[in-house]
């Protein structure tokens, strides 16, 4: 029984690394919207109206982190005491970029990757 046991644990311990792993080398996991849907310039639609995806995911409210992620997403802006759609929390900020910029792709899978961002959704505005 005691070989199970182990066994079980070392299999657990195997599949926890791997998880890691793979959030580690790509932040797409995190991604709650396909990016198959927009063009090379990150934008989406019929060819008469195009626009950008626009996204949302929360961060904790700790000072540099604004400044820490805007160098990674110029796009960043925040906004305070709003929960969004994907529901910040109190003590968070919710932070909103969009897709028509320069290497959208590589920018997502970099915020999908930082250990303070949880997920991104698509932000849909009425």
């Amino acid at each position: 029984m005691r070989g199970v046991v182990c066994i079980g644990y070392l299999l657990l311990a195997v599949l926890m690394t791997a998880c890691i792993a793979s959030r580690e080398t790509s932040g797409s996991s995190v991604l709650h919207f396909d990016l198959n849907r927009l063009n090379a310039e990150g934008l989406q639609g019929p060819p008469d109206g195009l626009r950008a995806l626009h996204y949302e995911y929360c961060i904790p409210d700790r000072p540099g982190l604004i400044d820490e992620l805007a160098g990674i997403d110029p796009s960043l802006e925040t906004q305070y005491g709003s929960p969004g759609r994907i529901g910040c929390g109190e003590g968070e900020l919710l932070c909103l970029g969009h897709t028509h910029q320069p290497d959208y792709r590589e920018v997502l899978e970099r915020l999908g990757r930082h250990p303070m961002v949880g997920e991104i959704r698509e932000a849909l505005f009425e």
